[in-house]
Protein backbone atom coordinates (compact mmCIF):
# COMPACT_ATOMS: atom_id res chain seq x y z
CA UNK A 1 0.00 0.00 0.00
CA UNK A 2 1.03 3.21 -1.29
CA UNK A 3 0.84 6.55 1.09
CA UNK A 4 -0.81 9.52 -0.52
CA UNK A 5 0.87 12.70 0.38
CA UNK A 6 -0.93 16.06 -0.09
CA UNK A 7 0.78 18.55 -2.53
CA UNK A 8 2.42 21.48 -1.11
CA UNK A 9 0.50 24.17 -2.27
CA UNK A 10 -3.09 22.20 -0.53
CA UNK A 11 -1.82 21.78 3.21
CA UNK A 12 -2.26 24.44 5.32
CA UNK A 13 0.22 25.24 8.31
CA UNK A 14 0.88 27.54 11.37
CA UNK A 15 1.55 30.46 8.57
CA UNK A 16 -2.06 29.78 6.79
CA UNK A 17 -3.69 29.84 9.87
CA UNK A 18 -1.89 33.22 11.60
CA UNK A 19 -2.90 35.21 8.30
CA UNK A 20 -6.39 33.95 8.42
CA UNK A 21 -6.99 35.07 11.54
CA UNK A 22 -5.35 38.08 10.88
CA UNK A 23 -7.43 38.76 8.03
CA UNK A 24 -10.76 38.14 10.06
CA UNK A 25 -9.40 40.73 12.81
CA UNK A 26 -8.79 43.06 10.09
CA UNK A 27 -12.98 42.91 9.04
CA UNK A 28 -14.09 42.76 12.31
CA UNK A 29 -12.03 45.92 13.22
CA UNK A 30 -12.93 47.72 10.23
CA UNK A 31 -16.58 47.10 11.33
CA UNK A 32 -16.47 48.20 14.44
CA UNK A 33 -14.57 51.17 13.42
CA UNK A 34 -16.86 52.63 10.89
CA UNK A 35 -20.29 54.63 11.64
CA UNK A 36 -23.46 52.86 10.23
CA UNK A 37 -24.67 55.92 8.15
CA UNK A 38 -21.82 56.78 6.30
CA UNK A 39 -19.02 53.92 6.68
CA UNK A 40 -16.11 56.69 7.54
CA UNK A 41 -13.86 55.70 10.35
CA UNK A 42 -14.57 58.05 13.64
CA UNK A 43 -11.75 59.38 16.05
CA UNK A 44 -12.30 57.57 19.71
CA UNK A 45 -14.71 59.38 21.21
CA UNK A 46 -16.37 59.15 24.67
CA UNK A 47 -19.45 56.94 24.68
CA UNK A 48 -22.43 59.36 24.94
CA UNK A 49 -24.81 58.66 27.69
CA UNK A 50 -28.57 57.68 26.01
CA UNK A 51 -30.99 60.15 26.13
CA UNK A 52 -34.75 58.91 26.31
CA UNK A 53 -37.13 60.28 23.86
CA UNK A 54 -40.75 59.64 23.68
CA UNK A 55 -41.80 58.34 21.24
CA UNK A 56 -44.81 59.15 19.39
CA UNK A 57 -48.06 57.08 19.96
CA UNK A 58 -49.93 57.00 16.39
CA UNK A 59 -53.38 55.41 18.02
CA UNK A 60 -54.64 53.26 14.55
CA UNK A 61 -58.51 54.39 14.44
CA UNK A 62 -60.79 51.88 14.84
CA UNK A 63 -62.02 49.45 11.97
CA UNK A 64 -64.99 48.21 11.76
CA UNK A 65 -65.56 44.67 11.52
CA UNK A 66 -65.59 43.27 8.36
CA UNK A 67 -66.76 39.74 9.37
CA UNK A 68 -69.80 41.31 10.15
CA UNK A 69 -70.32 43.59 6.73
CA UNK A 70 -72.16 41.42 3.94
CA UNK A 71 -70.42 42.64 1.30
CA UNK A 72 -72.65 42.87 -1.82
CA UNK A 73 -70.76 40.20 -4.39
CA UNK A 74 -72.71 37.38 -6.28
CA UNK A 75 -69.72 34.78 -5.36
CA UNK A 76 -72.01 32.04 -5.41
CA UNK A 77 -70.88 28.90 -3.44
CA UNK A 78 -67.27 30.80 -2.68
CA UNK A 79 -65.82 32.94 0.39
CA UNK A 80 -65.57 36.45 -0.22
CA UNK A 81 -62.24 38.09 0.50
CA UNK A 82 -60.65 41.22 1.79
CA UNK A 83 -57.59 41.81 0.09
CA UNK A 84 -56.70 45.59 0.90
CA UNK A 85 -58.62 47.88 3.30
CA UNK A 86 -58.12 51.20 4.92
CA UNK A 87 -59.73 52.65 8.42
CA UNK A 88 -60.42 56.16 9.28
CA UNK A 89 -62.96 58.35 11.22
CA UNK A 90 -64.94 60.17 8.58
CA UNK A 91 -67.34 62.96 9.88
CA UNK A 92 -66.86 61.56 13.40
CA UNK A 93 -67.87 57.21 12.74
CA UNK A 94 -65.44 54.77 12.21
CA UNK A 95 -65.51 53.53 8.63
CA UNK A 96 -63.24 51.09 6.88
CA UNK A 97 -62.80 50.99 2.67
CA UNK A 98 -62.38 47.54 1.61
CA UNK A 99 -60.80 46.31 -1.75
CA UNK A 100 -63.37 42.75 -1.65
CA UNK A 101 -63.79 39.86 -4.22
CA UNK A 102 -64.60 36.33 -4.97
CA UNK A 103 -62.27 34.10 -3.71
CA UNK A 104 -61.71 31.63 -6.28
CA UNK A 105 -59.66 28.15 -6.82
CA UNK A 106 -57.44 29.94 -9.94
CA UNK A 107 -57.33 33.25 -11.09
CA UNK A 108 -57.49 36.76 -9.95
CA UNK A 109 -61.02 37.34 -9.86
CA UNK A 110 -61.90 41.74 -10.20
CA UNK A 111 -62.49 43.64 -6.58
CA UNK A 112 -65.19 45.58 -6.12
CA UNK A 113 -64.45 48.96 -3.33
CA UNK A 114 -66.82 49.34 -0.41
CA UNK A 115 -67.66 51.74 2.57
CA UNK A 116 -68.47 50.54 5.18
CA UNK A 117 -69.39 52.19 8.64
CA UNK A 118 -70.42 50.86 12.05
CA UNK A 119 -73.77 49.35 11.77
CA UNK A 120 -74.15 50.18 8.32
CA UNK A 121 -74.94 49.17 5.20
CA UNK A 122 -71.66 49.00 3.11
CA UNK A 123 -71.63 51.42 0.00
CA UNK A 124 -69.90 50.27 -3.38
CA UNK A 125 -67.88 52.39 -4.58
CA UNK A 126 -66.63 50.42 -7.43
CA UNK A 127 -68.51 47.46 -8.71
CA UNK A 128 -66.82 44.61 -8.96
CA UNK A 129 -68.19 44.55 -13.10
CA UNK A 130 -65.86 46.69 -13.65
CA UNK A 131 -63.36 44.64 -13.78
CA UNK A 132 -60.35 46.11 -12.01
CA UNK A 133 -58.01 44.40 -9.38
CA UNK A 134 -57.18 46.84 -7.11
CA UNK A 135 -53.58 47.15 -5.60
CA UNK A 136 -53.47 50.39 -3.44
CA UNK A 137 -56.22 51.82 -1.26
CA UNK A 138 -56.24 54.84 1.65
CA UNK A 139 -58.17 56.92 3.24
CA UNK A 140 -56.80 60.76 2.82
CA UNK A 141 -56.66 62.97 5.65
CA UNK A 142 -58.43 65.32 2.93
CA UNK A 143 -61.28 62.59 3.94
CA UNK A 144 -61.56 61.13 -0.17
CA UNK A 145 -60.66 57.72 -0.59
CA UNK A 146 -57.90 57.21 -3.05
CA UNK A 147 -56.75 54.02 -5.04
CA UNK A 148 -54.97 52.21 -7.94
CA UNK A 149 -56.06 49.49 -9.82
CA UNK A 150 -55.02 47.07 -13.25
CA UNK A 151 -57.46 46.56 -15.76
CA UNK A 152 -57.51 45.95 -19.49
CA UNK A 153 -58.11 48.42 -21.96
CA UNK A 154 -60.55 45.91 -24.00
CA UNK A 155 -62.47 42.41 -23.87
CA UNK A 156 -59.75 41.57 -26.51
CA UNK A 157 -57.03 41.42 -23.68
CA UNK A 158 -55.64 38.31 -22.06
CA UNK A 159 -57.10 38.28 -18.53
CA UNK A 160 -53.29 37.44 -17.26
CA UNK A 161 -51.88 40.65 -18.53
CA UNK A 162 -53.54 44.06 -17.63
CA UNK A 163 -52.85 46.89 -19.79
CA UNK A 164 -54.35 49.76 -17.90
CA UNK A 165 -53.53 51.40 -14.70
CA UNK A 166 -55.98 53.55 -13.04
CA UNK A 167 -55.96 55.78 -11.03
CA UNK A 168 -59.31 56.61 -8.66
CA UNK A 169 -60.51 59.19 -5.97
CA UNK A 170 -63.65 59.11 -4.45
CA UNK A 171 -64.93 62.38 -3.15
CA UNK A 172 -67.87 63.30 -1.17
CA UNK A 173 -70.03 65.81 -2.48
CA UNK A 174 -72.55 67.84 -0.82
CA UNK A 175 -70.69 67.32 2.64
CA UNK A 176 -70.98 65.00 5.57
CA UNK A 177 -73.27 62.18 4.56
CA UNK A 178 -73.49 63.51 0.92
CA UNK A 179 -73.12 60.84 -2.29
CA UNK A 180 -69.06 59.77 -3.88
CA UNK A 181 -67.89 60.50 -6.42
CA UNK A 182 -65.61 58.92 -8.54
CA UNK A 183 -63.25 60.44 -11.09
CA UNK A 184 -60.58 57.84 -12.52
CA UNK A 185 -57.98 58.09 -14.81
CA UNK A 186 -56.24 55.38 -16.86
CA UNK A 187 -53.05 55.29 -18.35
CA UNK A 188 -51.38 52.14 -20.15
CA UNK A 189 -49.38 49.95 -18.25
CA UNK A 190 -45.39 50.78 -19.09
CA UNK A 191 -43.57 47.00 -19.47
CA UNK A 192 -39.44 47.03 -19.55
Amino acid sequence: MTERRIPGHARSGLKHWVLVAAGCAAVVGGALGATSATGAVTPGQAAAEPTARPVPSSVPPPEVDLTKAHLPLDCGPFPVAVGLKASAVLDGEPVTVAAAHCQADMGTPPDGVFLVAAGGAPVALLPDAEGLTVTELAIRSDGSIRGRARGYSSPDVPRFSPDLQVELVWTRTGGAGGPWTKTEAAAPVRTA
